[in-house]
């Protein structure tokens, strides 16, 4: 069963790039476990700061995953793992959340 997830991304202070071409980069490999990003937005009004940044998710995203071996198999995907100093470098937090449409 498809399983739609809502990913918010804060960046690390000073590393909103960063954390932009990461995501960039990483959700590439997702059409090879079988799913889409269906949604990609930055915040307009984030900035650096943690007065803003800390409060508000610097990106969000929806991604559609066939099913839970397919999102694990993106998670431990080696592409995906090999730019891990990246990420912790750029992502101060992540929080998913398991979704479904509203009809």
């Amino acid at each position: 069963m498809a399983i739609t997830l809502c990913v918010l991304l804060w960046a690390a202070e000073g590393e909103g790039e960063t954390l932009g071409a990461y995501e960039s980069d990483v959700l590439t490999l997702v059409p090879a476990h079988g799913g889409r990003v269906l949604q990609r937005v930055t915040n307009v009004a984030h900035t650096d700061d943690a007065a803003h940044g800390g409060v508000q998710p610097t990106e969000v995203q929806i991604i559609e995953m066939p099913d839970e071996d397919a999102l694990a198999a993106y998670i431990a995907d080696p592409a995906r793992a090999g730019r891990l100093d990246v990420r912790e470098r750029a992502v101060a937090r992540t929080e998913i959340l398991r979704v479904r449409p509203v009809d």
